[in-house]
């Protein structure tokens, strides 16, 4: 099975490190595309941000100052996920693999099910950091979400464990 379209889920945890490592030996493999994708969640930019200030017409210096601390958080949140994903397509197209990238902000598992529709994904490689029980019930599983609900192929990357007598 060749994969032309390869989207990429990508966090700033070591794992994420190992997913586009995979992704990208696959999209070298297949002379494929990849797309490296985040999603930050709702919780994080928080409800009252949903709609910025701009878009309603305000100006900064009207908002109360919790807003606009909340806001510089959220913005700066933003340019730290740009620049990890900027990082990992400049690595992925120093050796020529044709490669973009965006964020989204809503539900990771939902998002991703989403662009990779959009997009026309063949494949989603994303990680696994092996939530079960309650964990997993409490806080869900976006490789479990996507795994039943994407519109594509997925390949999940296990997080590995390492024993306590390797740990340095």
């Amino acid at each position: 099975m060749s994969f032309q379209k390869i989207l990429v889920a990508l966090d700033d945890s070591q794992l994420s490190k190992v997913v586009f490592n995979r992704a990208l030996e696959m999209a070298q493999a297949n002379h494929a595309r990849m797309m490296l994708c985040h999603c930050l969640s709702q919780e994080m930019i928080g409800e009252s941000l949903a709609v910025l200030p701009v878009e309603l017409g305000l100006y900064p210096e009207l908002m109360d100052n919790d807003y606009q601390a909340e806001h510089l958080r959220v913005g700066q949140r933003i340019e730290q996920v740009q620049g990890m994903l900027s990082e990992y397509c400049k690595s992925a197209t120093a050796l020529e693999v044709p490669t973009e990238f965006d964020y989204k902000i809503g539900d990771a598992g939902e998002c991703l099910c989403q662009v990779a529709k959009n997009w026309g994904s063949d494949v989603i490689v994303l990680g696994r950091r092996g939530r079960t029980g309650w964990a997993e019930a409490l806080l869900g599983s976006v490789s479990n979400y996507v795994v039943h609900r994407a519109p594509c192929s997925v390949l999940v990357i296990q997080q590995v464990e390492m024993p306590e007598s390797m740990v340095l």
